[in-house]
């Protein structure tokens, strides 16, 4: 309705550039055939009327002038963690399949033989490392079921629940390391 609104209004404002216009209804549609002059008459005046009014438009703030948010932050952390966890399973499924083809055993021995091996150190630090990302994009997956059930959306109530994802997240890749 307001593409036909639409339609009639520039119809009515300009209706030299509609001369040739078909009288009969196609389907129920009206079809304008207007001469080529006409349509590049009327793509220039609409672009330079776009021109004008792009001039007059104010420029779209940033977003160093607004205060940072938890909900931005953990926002950015879920779409992150989520894109990561995907990108290592991908990777690795692909690495494990490619490994035969470049003469890398791989299969569980080889694999058990390497983590024994490695410091304690760096055994905690890469399975916090792996832990961190998978507890939090799960918990803040959780948290966002619980807001599609409609609970928890007071502001109050987000800000409440990201640090408890935060927290727990914490935890949960704590104790994953230390198994």
């Amino acid at each position: 309705m307001l593409a036909t609104r639409s339609l009639l209004k520039t119809v009515s404002q300009n209706p030299v550039v509609f001369r040739n216009a078909m009288a009969t209804p196609l389907m129920g549609v009206r079809h304008f055939n207007a001469s080529n002059k006409a349509q590049e008459q009327c793509a220039a005046a609409e672009s330079e009327l776009l021109r004008q009014q792009r001039k007059l438009r104010p420029v779209s703030p940033h977003l160093t002038i607004y205060q940072p948010q938890i909900t931005w932050y953990l926002s950015g952390a879920h779409r992150v963690t989520g894109a990561a966890i995907g990108g290592a399973f991908y990777l690795s499924a692909l690495a494990y399949v490619a490994a035969p083809a470049a003469g890398i055993a791989v299969d569980t021995a080889s694999i058990i033989n390497a983590v024994a091996a490695a410091p304690l150190a760096v055994k905690v630090v890469a399975k916090t490392t792996v832990a961190f990302p998978f507890v939090f994009h799960c918990l803040n997956g959780i948290r966002h079921l619980v807001w599609d059930a409609g609970k928890f959306l007071d502001i109050k109530d987000v800000y409440k629940t990201g640090y408890v994802v935060l927290g727990s997240s914490v935890l949960g890749s704590l104790y994953l390391a230390a198994m």
